[in-house]
């Protein structure tokens, strides 16, 4: 049977592989669409924990390749070391702060934000808000900016409207002692460190459940989502169960301790909160940090990099919590889903085993058509646009495969919920009719 340390040295072993396709292979520029400006960056920090058995026997600061140095080189130099092929490979998580009016409130994410005008492009944006939010100087001579995930383009409304170009840029800190980081209060409520062998395993991948009502009844107050959640239930999306070797609170956020005098809320209120609790609070610690929605369709490009490529397969599609909703959106999807597995399955991966692996990153050859890609969505309406990159490809040359699993997913949901009104629409009228008849018969 393989032992734990084999495994950890495997892991970095492809790791280092992994991180020298990205650098040499950069995925290219996504332009912004016509209709949105914006753009945000986020940063991908991964670290190697030294483990028991192999401790580094030299000072952080000996551990730490050249700056002047490729970073190819520094890469090879860096996995080089004893404690770095037998370390932990992890990956830094933050969980943001609860805001009101945060779509992302309190939700499990990747350092970064906005890019601001100041920002000379897209990565220093990425290296800003790291600072920001967790006062970690991605340019210091201890940190190697080994290149950059694919860009998406996030759109709301089930991808009906364009948000922002997402850009995830990969840094990798060469320490082995703990990183110091200083929290910002009102961003981010703590952070995370998740060993890759959490990612990638089976026995952590659980579901999501997600408030549909307060998208499909916005403007309909308290009964109206209430009468919709009754309907419709919990929308459930695909997760990972984090499991932290290291985690960081920030004290200072707003509710941490809570306070002796704070008034206890009325039996409608909690009645209200329990109907309608649909967005994860930052200070509630009984709650388990799941990785979901974006986050996750970023690091699942980095993950399906990595034996034994599952992601995939790991992966479920958006479904619904009650039961005949959830039987006609199977039924209703049943061929598309099938469709494009087949269309996953033909793709070509390139292999990620060895450090010298080439492959070539298609060009952008066309703008994103808002039309065509709407349904590569995400959790919650957040969704991603056509990108290109390393990872599988469809025969249309879309890459991403949880994307094209997702292509014509949501039209069909769409499709699928309205048979379904139509369905229960039919039941309570034949339940209606034929009480009203028994009613008549009593009479």
């Amino acid at each position: 049977m393989e032992s734990k340390s084999t495994k950890i040295s495997g892991l970095s072993h492809h790791l280092h592989g992994v991180l020298t396709e990205l650098h040499r292979q950069p995925y290219p520029h996504v332009p912004n669409p016509l209709t949105c400006k914006k753009r945000a960056s986020v940063a991908l920090i991964i670290r190697v924990r030294p483990t028991y058995d192999h401790w580094p026997n030299s000072t952080p600061a000996e551990n730490i390749s050249q700056p002047a140095q490729p970073t190819q080189q520094r890469l090879d130099e860096f996995f080089s070391y004893s404690w770095v092929q037998h370390g932990e490979p992890e990956v830094l998580f933050i969980k943001r702060a609860s805001r009101v009016g945060d779509r992302w409130t309190g939700h499990v994410a990747l350092p970064g934000g906005k890019r601001d005008p100041e920002d000379a492009d897209d990565k220093a944006a990425a290296i800003r808000e790291a600072s920001e939010e967790i006062g970690l100087d991605l340019t210091t001579d201890d940190t190697i900016s080994v290149g950059n995930l694919p860009e998406r383009v996030v759109t709301t409304s089930w991808g009906s409207e364009p948000l922002m170009v997402l850009c995830p840029f990969v840094f990798l800190t060469t320490r082995s002692d703990p990183l110091t980081l200083k929290l910002q209060p009102t961003e981010v409520a703590s952070t995370h460190w998740i060993p890759l062998r959490a990612l990638l395993s089976p026995s952590l991948r659980t579901v999501e459940y997600v408030d549909m009502s307060q998208r499909f009844g916005r403007q309909g107050g308290f009964l109206t989502r209430l009468a919709i959640r009754s309907l419709m239930g919990w929308m459930q999306f695909s997760a990972v169960r984090l499991v932290p070797s290291e985690t960081h609170q920030c004290t200072t956020t707003p509710g941490f301790v809570p306070e002796e005098n704070t008034p206890k809320s009325s039996l409608i209120q909690r009645f209200k909160g329990w109907c309608l609790s649909g967005q994860a609070d930052s200070n509630d610690t009984t709650r388990p940090l799941l990785l979901w929605g974006l986050t996750l369709g970023i690091l699942a490009d980095f993950l399906d990099m990595l034996p034994p490529h599952q992601t995939v397969q790991l992966w479920k599609y958006p479904t619904f919590t009650v039961p005949d909703l959830r039987l006609i959106v199977s039924m209703v999807t049943y061929n598309l889903r099938k469709h494009n597995a087949l269309n996953v399955r033909s793709g070509a991966r390139p292999s990620n085993m060895a450090s010298d692996g080439e492959t070539t990153a298609l060009p952008v050859t066309q703008e994103t058509n808002f039309e065509h890609d709407r349904n590569e969505v995400g959790i919650g309406g957040l969704g991603v646009g056509r990108y290109y990159g390393l990872t599988d490809r469809a025969t249309d040359g879309t890459s991403y495969a949880v994307g094209i699993m997702l292509r014509g997913y949501y039209d069909r949901l769409r499709i699928a919920i309205w048979v379904f009104l139509a369905w229960r629409v039919a039941i309570g009228s034949i339940a209606s009719v034929s009480a009203w008849q028994i009613l008549r018969r009593l009479r």
